[in-house]
């Protein structure tokens, strides 16, 4: 049996353990918060796995392997130490109160403090951000299949968008859940093998350290330019802040069986992360020494695997791969889903029954599935697509549902207008330069605009407080966390 032929067939078998772990999660998921939060009910492995697979997409085993193939430690500070700083900023800042309000998504916190307008901007937003995810994800799909199998790229891409809409559709939260579990065990076992195999086959780690550029562990920028500074904070940003919003990250909180489940998830979610992550990191190092002519340094790990393991083995690593991509996939759609139907639905047909929110929800995912494929089928790079992603939330998201959740004062008025002016200078300064940073740039816009107009208008628009499920309002002290709890209930 040829190499293409065992992938394949090994791809087939996981597919359909995919799907019946979907079969056997819709069981469970008859109401909108059972479809959309797992009935608030996930344990602590389950809430860590989850979170960890979530954020261990293909942006880090084909776009971080190739970023650090290229550029070393600097090129991926977004990926994983930004992204591993969010899930800390997460647990710390944001779980409590996201607990206590017991929401479906973050936009209901902009909406009960900013109003309508503020909400739907929102919840655009978010959806578009995580569909341009999703696409991300989906390329890494295409270029491992076309890679390993000579399957033709779209035909990746349109399969594996196809595998990832049929389980979440059907189990939701659960089959998300449980499929990540799944995913996450596979994705481990692939990259330590790989790894091993690597390091056995080139001598060990001495031969290569020896033949590395000396700039290739640096992790600040080689020239202290002004314009050098701003894309290196942009780079810590882009992830460690415009992820605090991601409402694919949030839905996990929401998700967990308890406050404390919750706020420990983050904090193991994100040790786990960023050390796993560190193995692509360091397959593309050693591949800068050992493959340095690559035609494309995002196909250095598949590239690693043909190399270097059995073709028994290098099934199992596809489907490492595969598991780190749709467990990304998948929770990117259900989070814009999800969105759609507990934040524009009630804009289009007002208290809908929970039956429609549902159906709605359901409906949502291969909408939204459609228009991520279409994305996918012109993108060019995974990791510029799955940073792309997250502009217009840096921009005109973030500080708004950074301030709506510590600052009292606070507005509506302040709220659209820093949001007004981070998307206007995010347009302005991406038509004047190729390279600043238009979407950091936005965002320190709409912070400082959103500070001073709240501060000017809080006679005339006075501010909004947050109230938990009960109706009570919560105040600033019941809203920080702890940094990690000795019990998981």
């Amino acid at each position: 049996m040829s190499t293409q032929m065992i992938i394949l067939v090994g791809v087939a078998v996981y597919i359909v353990i995919m799907l019946a772990i979907g079969i056997y999660s819709s069981r469970k998921t008859h109401s909108v918060a059972e479809f959309a939060v797992a009935g608030r009910s996930m344990s602590l492995p389950l809430c860590t796995a989850t979170i960890v697979a979530t954020w261990f997409g293909g942006g880090v085993m084909i776009g971080v392997a190739g970023a650090a193939y290229d550029d070393g430690m600097l090129g991926v500070i977004a990926d994983p130490f930004g992204a591993g700083l969010a899930l800390v900023l997460i647990g710390l800042f944001f779980v409590r109160l996201i607990r206590r309000l017991r929401l479906f998504s973050f936009i209901e916190i902009i909406e009960q403090r900013f109003g309508l307008s503020a909400g739907i901007i929102s919840s655009v937003a978010s959806i578009v951000s995580s569909l341009g995810w999703v696409a991300g994800m989906l390329v890494a799909f295409g270029i491992i299949f076309e890679t390993l199998t000579g399957v033709p790229l779209a035909t990746g891409i349109i399969g594996g968008a196809f595998v990832v809409i049929v389980y979440t559709s059907i189990g939701g939260m659960f089959a998300v859940a449980l499929t990540d579990f799944v995913q996450m065990s596979i994705i481990a076992v692939g990259l330590v093998m790989l790894f091993i195999v690597v390091l056995i086959d080139t001598g060990g780690w001495a031969p290569i350290a020896s033949q590395l550029p000396e700039h290739t562990f640096r992790m600040v920028p080689l020239e202290h330019s002004l314009e050098h500074w701003l894309i290196y904070l942009r780079a810590w940003v882009i992830f460690g802040f415009a992820d605090i919003a991601s409402q694919s990250l949030l839905q996990r909180a929401m998700s967990a069986k308890s406050e404390r489940v919750a706020q420990n998830a983050f904090y193991s979610a994100a040790i786990s992360y960023v050390g796993f992550a560190m193995i692509p990191v360091m397959l593309g190092i050693i591949a800068s020494v050992t493959m340095p002519d690559l035609a494309n340094s995002e196909s250095v790990v598949p590239a690693l695997a043909l190399e270097h393991l059995h073709p028994v083995a290098i099934a199992v690593f596809v489907g490492a791969l595969l598991a780190a991509i749709m467990s990304s996939c998948d929770s990117a759609i259900l989070a814009a889903a999800t969105v759609f139907g507990t934040n524009i639905l009630p804009r289009l047909k007002r208290e809908p029954s929970e039956r429609l929110q549902l159906m709605v929800i359901r409906l949502a995912i291969p909408v939204g599935g459609i228009f991520a494929v279409s994305f996918a089928l012109n993108a060019r790079a995974v990791f510029d697509t799955v940073l792309d992603a997250n502009i217009v939330m840096l921009a005109a998201v973030i500080a708004p549902f950074i301030l709506g959740m510590w600052w009292n004062k606070a507005n509506r008025a302040g709220a659209l207008a820093g949001m007004a002016a981070g998307i206007v200078t995010w347009l302005v300064v991406s038509a004047a330069s190729a390279t600043l940073p238009a979407d950091l740039l936005g965002f320190v816009a709409c912070l400082l605009t959103m500070l001073v107009v709240s501060l000017l208008t809080q006679a005339i628009d006075p501010p909004r407080g947050l109230v938990d499920h009960d109706g009570n309002e919560v105040k600033l002290e019941n809203r920080l966390g702890i940094m990690w709890s000795r019990t998981g209930e």
